[in-house]
């Protein structure tokens, strides 16, 4: 069984509304070896891509950027959900997200600086449920004009529409760790990624 899927058993709690929280590893406590071995995966996955940046959305799908950017080697860019005072001056590129888990819209940019046509983006974030984050982030590159490469995901929730959404835009996607149910506190595991 894949690490990630150990801690989930282990560690993960689930709550109401479909909730799975796994912040004791993943997303505010992170153990890094999960993170590198989910690097790992989504590394080999996209492999021979050329993949010039990676890109997540503040906050939780840092962690697993970074890890993968050192490894590749190339830049990681996150987008920010509100506009530092160092930004207001400079254009930049933005869409809406909504947050399934905390239930609010953010407008998350990224400065035009750190995206380009020329860029060839794989995006990442440590959960995939509705798919608002990865569509918003897809968006974005586009106004960009760079190319999506594909999204990679740590944890899917493969009964919500995301994968779908992911799916009908065109860009291909990675799951490490895909969740077919959460129904009566029990984690149920789906097959492929």
């Amino acid at each position: 069984m894949a690490n990630l899927k150990q801690r989930i058993l282990e560690d993960g709690k689930v709550f109401p509304n479909n909730v799975l929280k796994v912040d004791s590893f993943l997303n505010h406590q992170i153990d890094p070896s999960v993170i590198s071995d989910i690097a790992d995966k989504i590394i080999a996955h996209y492999q021979g891509r050329e993949i010039t940046k990676i890109v997540t959305v503040e906050a939780s799908g840092i962690a697993p950027s970074i890890i993968i950017a050192e490894k590749l080697g190339v830049p990681m860019v996150f987008a920010k959900k509100q506009q530092p005072s160092t930004l207001k001056d400079q254009a930049v590129y933005g869409s809406k997200v909504h947050s399934y888990t905390k239930d609010t819209d953010s407008f998350v940019i990224i400065s035009k600086q750190y995206l380009s046509p020329d860029d060839k983006v794989l995006i990442i974030d440590d959960f995939l449920a509705n798919g608002e984050a990865a569509m918003g982030l897809i968006d974005i590159v586009n106004q960009a004009q760079a190319e999506v490469v594909g999204v990679g995901i740590c944890i899917e929730k493969s009964f919500q529409d995301g994968r779908q959404r992911i799916l009908d835009a065109g860009v291909d996607l990675y799951s490490e760790v895909r969740i077919a149910s959460l129904a009566n506190s029990k984690v149920e595991f789906a097959e492929g990624h």
